[in-house]
């Protein structure tokens, strides 16, 4: 096992891969309602901040990239997830199932235009300590 300073310190953005750039830029800042710190059409990207985590759209084609989407959901942190849902529901955002109660959080899942997994979230019970 290592020791001494990590050599990782922290993660700077995470990459959302898109089809249709527009409609998902759209469904960041307007739907969701992320302020956008970065947008440059002309290359293909724009980057939305979620207050501790950058999402990086891309326009996969524009980028050489083969589009995949993501099927595993980025947890986008709320206070109140079914409040949150409900405003979201309102702007056209339709979820896939119930909201789940996992007995320490409250998680709702959904997509965006590109079938890109997210899901919000709201732990309510305490962490425990590490084994």
């Amino acid at each position: 096992m290592p020791t001494g300073p990590s050599l990782v310190t922290g993660v700077d953005f995470v990459s959302v891969p898109s089809r249709d750039f527009d409609a998902v830029v759209a469904f960041y800042g307007e739907t969701l309602g992320l302020p956008r710190s970065a947008y440059v059409p002309d290359r293909g990207f724009a980057e939305f901040e979620t207050g501790n985590l950058t999402l990086s759209v891309i326009h996969s084609e524009r980028m050489g990239l083969e589009f995949h989407r993501q099927p595993n959901p980025v947890a986008l942190h709320v206070d109140d997830v079914a409040a949150a849902r409900a405003q979201l529901e309102g702007r056209g955002v339709a979820f896939h199932g119930d909201v789940l109660d996992t007995g320490v959080c409250h998680m709702a899942f959904f997509s965006d235009p590109d079938g890109n997994a997210l899901m919000l979230h709201h732990r309510y019970a305490p962490r425990t300590p590490p084994a």
